[in-house]
């Protein structure tokens, strides 16, 4: 028997990704509307309303002005930013402490944003363990493809009318006014007090992601933060923890390095001294920071196998 699925907003990055995924799937059956009915917000909704579950991969508004009109017992995967610290929905990032089965149980999760999954993987454990400091404050830079930019930015960057020398060339920092729309979502997940200072930076590849977290032991040593991390994500299907101050490849971590899987490494190293940390988190943007998430949490709703469909 089929599962009845819906993608509203499958246009997009997010949603095309999904769409793909889920098409070489014999147990889901994929919805469709018109050209027409995309336009129109109660149409969507009668469509919604007659699937199992239904993905939105919209803009923050048009989310919210879609969920009033859905029957409470649909199974809604969110890709916007409009649900993420909102209590009355479960956030998607099954690896955390019980967030499994709260998701399993949910009929609204969450879809982590791709910073905020790198970010989060590194200082929930922590927090959780008393490792980091609730009330200390953390700063984080996040290396990201230009996918990340959605549509638009992808065009830029693959224009054929793009000089062979220019800007696009070399990485781009921005969100450089500390209000990424990434943060609320980085500093309630994560239970700290304050917000980090976030610093994203673009860079001329397709996808790929690293997040990079300093830090510093002080509330317990280097090698107390790696095992608690390896000990947290011990059972995590798409989560490796490697050893401190494992030798890197290259002596490096190219961002793009988990480019086309769903899965996500942690990488941590000390200096000479065992006061000073990089904790570094490596995934795909498109993937667990994305589609990937977003179709593990699906499988996790439809009590399929979690990993089904995942790379």
């Amino acid at each position: 028997m089929s599962v009845k699925v819906f993608i509203d907003g499958s246009a997009g990055t997010t949603g095309l990704r999904i769409a793909d995924r889920l098409a070489a799937r014999p147990e889901i059956e994929l919805l469709s509307i018109s050209e027409e009915g995309r336009k129109d917000v109660n149409e969507r909704a009668k469509v919604i309303n007659s699937a199992d579950l239904a993905f939105l991969c919209l803009p923050d508004a048009a989310s919210r002005e879609v969920m009033p009109l859905l029957r409470p017992d649909v199974k809604v995967l969110d890709t916007s930013t409009a649900f993420r610290t909102d209590p009355n929905w479960v956030y998607g990032f099954p690896e955390l402490s019980g967030q499994k089965e709260k998701i399993k149980n949910a009929c609204r999760v969450a879809v982590p944003g791709c910073y905020a999954s790198g970010f989060i993987s590194i200082m929930r454990p922590l927090v959780e363990l008393g490792l980091a400091g609730v009330g200390d404050f953390y700063s984080c830079t996040g290396i990201s493809g230009y996918s990340g930019g959605g549509k638009k930015m992808i065009a830029d960057y693959e224009s054929p009318d793009r000089p062979a020398h220019s800007k696009l060339d070399a990485p781009k920092s921005y969100g450089l006014s500390l209000a990424h729309k990434h943060l609320p979502e980085m500093q309630k997940i994560s239970g700290l007090a304050n917000p980090p200072a976030f610093v994203p930076v673009v860079c001329d590849y397709y996808s790929g992601m690293q997040v990079l977290v300093p830090f510093q032991p002080v509330w317990g040593g280097a090698e107390k933060v790696a095992a608690g991390l390896a000990e947290y994500y011990r059972d995590a299907a798409t989560i490796k923890v490697h050893a401190l101050n494992e030798p890197l490849p290259e002596n490096g971590l190219y961002s793009n390095a988990m480019a086309g899987t769903d899965r996500m490494e942690l990488y941590s190293t000390v200096n000479a001294a065992g006061d000073q940390m990089m904790l570094v988190s490596l995934f795909d943007n498109l993937g667990k920071g994305s589609s990937g998430a977003a179709v593990q949490c699906m499988n996790l709703m439809l009590g399929l196998p979690e990993t089904q469909g995942l790379e």
